[in-house]
């Protein structure tokens, strides 16, 4: 964890995660379908030789164009066995030699990760003692509002007592192989993501019920940078407050390739799934997926996002040093349960190469004190919560 002290302090200025590139009317499905089957596998993989390993950080500025190509064509690129990330100071290293420009986690303030290294961009991953027992679903770092260009995803310590792969799939072939019914009546009617719960006991009275509603309106819900409506009720369970994201499509254009993909966190949020499979968030950490007009998806609907989203899930046994490149916009991403202990840690990163999209917006510090409240109750929780 050691980090190069004689490298820029990264924290006090890092970029804002970019806004999200919505380009999803007028999408041909069954054009979309097909583009999507005939993409290369995901991830590409490269594996360091002793070669390799000797050049260190050079491997990575002189192989930087390849790497990159793949990266796009791919969604992403695990590269394997290299002793340059097998701690901080490489990590770094390698980052900034294949030219990536670091940014805040779009969902910062909301505490789910801390950093691990703040003076290089680095967040620790989901690791929490908490939350080893919890299965993470597919999903990009996303929110309606904003969304990170790409990641690298790197291992420092693998689980101790098994488990904690890291899980890829291609957003295009996921598309490419949803029942078609579904994927066109999803895109008509796009989708609502529920990101809290908030529960008032049974038969609260309705002005107590308002006023609860207007300070998490005006206390709570700024602290996260996400376009929330507060909405009671919606899943059908009384005195129940729930913080949901605006519509959008769960289909959208890669910004750069213009290919079509399954841009939804699905596999992940939906309410049915998780109580179908580990999960150790508490009620008020709990999500759900509605249609666009806060309809319910069915039983069906829901078993077929699991069917084709797991079925091109690739389960990667990274080991130390090991990195995972991703294009946040094609692939998503997950992690099954683990025992002991793991350290993972991942970078955000803005467009490197396209100022407008990257924007001009630096750290917001008044995000800072929700992610460390958040962060310090979560690592308090005992370890078999």
């Amino acid at each position: 964890m050691k980090s190069d002290t004689t490298k820029p302090d990264l924290g006090d200025n890092l970029l804002e995660c970019p806004l999200t590139r919505w380009d999803w009317e007028g999408i041909d499905l069954d054009e979309a379908r097909k583009s999507g089957a005939s993409l290369p596998h995901c991830p590409a993989e490269i594996r360091a030789t002793s070669t390799s390993n000797s050049l260190g950080a050079t491997y990575f500025s002189d192989n930087r164009d390849e790497i990159r190509k793949q990266l796009k064509e791919s969604g992403a690129v695990w590269l394997r066995g290299f002793d340059l990330m097998k701690g901080v100071k490489g990590y770094r290293e390698m980052y900034e030699s294949l030219g990536l420009l670091p940014c805040l986690d779009p969902l910062h303030s909301s505490g789910l990760r801390k950093f691990a290294s703040e003076r290089d961009a680095l967040y620790e991953e989901v690791n929490k003692p908490s939350l080893r027992q919890h299965y993470i679903g597919l999903h990009s770092e996303s929110t309606t509002k904003r969304t990170a260009a790409y990641a690298a995803f790197v291992c420092f310590k693998k689980a101790t007592e098994g488990g904690g792969r890291f899980l890829i799939a291609d957003g295009a072939k996921i598309l490419s192989d949803m029942d078609p019914v579904l994927l066109k009546k999803i895109y008509e009617r796009q989708v609502r993501i529920s990101v809290s719960n908030l529960d008032l006991p049974g038969g609260t009275p309705g002005i107590l019920k308002e006023g609860f509603k207007n300070v998490v309106e005006a206390a709570v819900a700024p602290k996260f940078d996400m376009d929330l409506e507060m909405i009671y009720e919606s899943d059908g369970k009384p005195g129940r407050l729930q913080a949901i994201e605006s519509r959008e499509s769960p289909i959208n254009r890669h910004p750069v390739t213009k290919q079509p993909v399954w841009f939804c966190n699905a596999h992940n949020h939906l309410r049915y799934l998780r109580d179908r499979r580990p999960c150790g968030v508490p009620e008020v950490g709990m999500t759900d997926v509605f249609f666009g007009d806060l309809g319910s998806l069915n039983a069906e609907e829901c078993e077929e996002i699991k069917r084709v989203s797991e079925k091109h899930i690739t389960a990667l046994p990274m080991e130390p040093g090991d990195v995972l490149l991703v294009d946040n916009y094609r692939a998503l991403h997950g992690r099954d349960v683990f025992g002991g202990d793991r350290f993972h840690a991942v970078s955000w990163f803005s467009w490197d190469d396209n100022a407008e999209w990257r924007g001009e917006e630096s750290r917001m510090r008044e995000k800072d004190g929700l992610n460390k409240f958040v962060n310090k109750y979560m690592d308090w929780l005992p370890k078999d919560f």
